[in-house]
């Protein structure tokens, strides 16, 4: 504690006064203060938990489905050089429905490999013009569009 200081008997009055007008001053600051206080804690309230989104199906899940094993058999027979199998499997997927744009512009751009080297030049960029609206984001890498056959038609159907 401090030590109170002594005031002299003619200022007792004033500084009566003054402490009195302190007291009110911390009195009207009190709620106030309580009032920004609990302003600042709304704000630091804890969030509303967020549910969090389901996980990826499994690979046996995905094969379950028509259009998704279409298209692992269509990546399969392109990848063994059976271009006739694997543009059948790939259109079948794609007329199944896949569900994900990643995945249908994987169909358009090995469906646009295969018509690009069998002469089809015109399917070619139709497949390729669909991969870029089924993902914004495709575009080949730069080997592939560095190929002799598609990668100009690659870079013709999709000049930025």
């Amino acid at each position: 504690m401090r030590p109170r200081r002594r005031v002299p008997a003619g200022e007792r009055g004033a500084a009566a006064r003054r402490g009195a007008r302190m007291a009110r001053r911390r009195a009207g600051a009190w709620p106030t203060a309580v009032l920004l206080l609990a302003a600042a804690l709304a704000g630091c309230a804890p969030p509303v938990p967020v549910k969090p989104p389901p996980p990826p199906p499994t690979l046996a899940e995905l094969m379950r489905r028509p259009a998704e094993r279409a298209l692992v058999e269509g990546i399969r027979h392109y990848d063994e050089g059976q271009y006739v199998q694997a543009e059948a499997h790939l259109r079948r997927a794609l007329a199944t429905g896949l569900a994900d744009g990643r995945d249908r512009a994987s169909a358009h751009k090995l469906l646009a490999f295969i018509t690009c080297t069998s002469d089809r030049l015109d399917d070619c960029a139709a497949q390729f013009a669909a991969a870029q609206a089924a993902d914004p984001q495709f575009q080949l890498s730069r080997s592939e569009s560095g190929h002799p056959v598609w990668g100009p038609v690659y870079r013709r159907t999709l000049k930025p």
